[in-house]
């Protein structure tokens, strides 16, 4: 591929999303802390168990070996990955993989990689073989972004990159997996994600893309992404629990965000995923009483696409460890679990939930207090109603009923 090729504009006719997508629930497995095995072969085991829960995808953090050179921890990062076509033999073997991957799609779901673009770890081969795929400071040796001292930064420039990237997720295609979430993308040229993603979806039009990014120009899925990151929303929801921003801020962020981006956009909306739980809290530390009502907005506010994080589902208020062994103990379901059910449940039942085009806008309804946000969503004969008290206070709504203190309503 020469490098021209990155700046050729991309049909603008509609990519549309997979059918299976519109009404997905995600699930981010953690592996080295989902058993205190850390294996593919415990996350096959637990299969059934997210079936019953109503996880239609699994994104698996990265699943490839990691960089020794400069490893933070004992364990070290995801993502400094030293190969992106094998499996890091703490999880298993490749067969272990392959046999992770089936058993899920026996289950009826979908299984996507984390898949890490911008940078490698330093001891990556291309280090040695091609310093080239590199961004190089003054002295020519790889540099890297932010504090990750534990990788090194892929120059884009060099058309060589884009096609070794092509190479790495047609590898893991061919075996199966159904998408990719793409890690850092918006530190990626847009250039690139706009030749790369048209490129696979002529080959693989099923494949799923989730950027970590919420950038406008990654979010049309008929040039780039399927789904982006809600960030800006995440920040609202941990605010307004701390009281600090209110419901009417996130009613303005829903229109914003409707005006910003296409009718088909997917926002991957959640209250916890690894980077919060690990760096800036658990959804209990963060949203206190709040968590439960801020999910329920996951699953219910337009575009949205809910994911689940490891051990959220079982309440498990806990910050993991990133570089080291710290795993879920107890997997016993319990309140947390029965909620989750429900919450998949609501979202596979009512076409009004959908993500993208299909499902319906946000009706605001008026006449609650200030704090309750409250909204419908119909579309073709179906309607899901919320009305959420996004206040410490507890509330008499106008027709009679009484609203707890972080608590909602939900009619459908």
């Amino acid at each position: 591929m020469a490098m021209a090729v990155l700046a050729i504009a991309c049909s603008k006719e509609k990519a549309p999303h997979a059918a299976w997508t519109y009404d997905a629930v995600l699930y981010e497995v953690n592996v080295r802390q989902f058993s205190q095995e850390g294996t593919f072969k415990a996350v096959e085991a637990a299969l059934p168990r997210l079936k019953k829960l109503g996880v239609d995808i699994l994104w698996l953090m990265p699943v490839y070996p990691i960089g020794e050179a400069e490893r933070k921890g004992t364990l070290g990062s995801y993502y400094a990955v030293r190969d992106y076509q094998d499996v890091n033999p703490q999880f298993g073997t490749m067969a272990d993989f392959e046999s992770l991957l089936a058993a899920a799609h026996a289950q009826g779901m979908k299984l996507i990689l984390d898949w890490v673009p911008n940078h490698t770890a330093p001891d990556h081969r291309w280090i040695t073989e091609h310093p080239d795929y590199y961004k190089l400071d003054s002295l020519g040796r790889p540099t890297f972004d932010a504090d990750w001292n534990d990788t090194r930064t892929l120059n884009y420039a060099n058309p060589a990159v884009p096609e070794e990237m092509d190479k790495g997720l047609r590898f893991w295609l061919e075996k199966g997996v159904d998408g990719f979430r793409c890690d850092m993308a918006g530190m990626v040229p847009t250039t690139y994600w706009e030749w790369q993603i048209p490129a696979i979806r002529k080959d693989y039009p099923q494949c799923f893309w989730l950027a970590e990014a919420e950038d406008a120009a990654l979010s049309d899925p008929a040039t780039t992404f399927d789904a982006t990151y809600s960030w800006e929303l995440h920040h609202l929801l941990n605010d307004v629990a701390q009281g600090k921003r209110t419901a009417q801020d996130i009613r303005a962020y829903i229109e914003k965000d409707k005006e910003n981006t296409p009718a088909t956009a997917f926002r991957m909306m959640f209250t916890t995923n690894h980077d919060e739980n690990s760096w800036a809290g658990t959804e209990f530390e963060r949203m206190g009483l709040a968590n439960r009502v801020m999910a329920v907005l996951c699953f219910t506010l337009p575009k949205g696409l809910p994911l689940i994080y490891t051990g959220q589902e079982i309440g498990w208020d806990h910050r993991f460890l990133f570089f080291e062994k710290d795993p879920v103990t107890d997997w016993t379901p319990n309140t947390f679990t029965a909620f989750y059910q429900e919450l998949t449940a609501l979202k596979h039942a009512n076409p009004a939930l959908a993500a993208g085009e299909r499902g319906g806008q946000a009706e605001w309804l008026e006449g609650y207090p200030e704090g309750v946000l409250a909204f419908r969503r119909s579309v073709a004969g179906n309607a899901v109603t919320v009305i959420a008290n996004l206040t410490p206070d507890a509330w008499v709504l106008p027709d009679g009923r009484s609203l707890e203190p972080w608590g909602y309503i939900i009619e459908n």
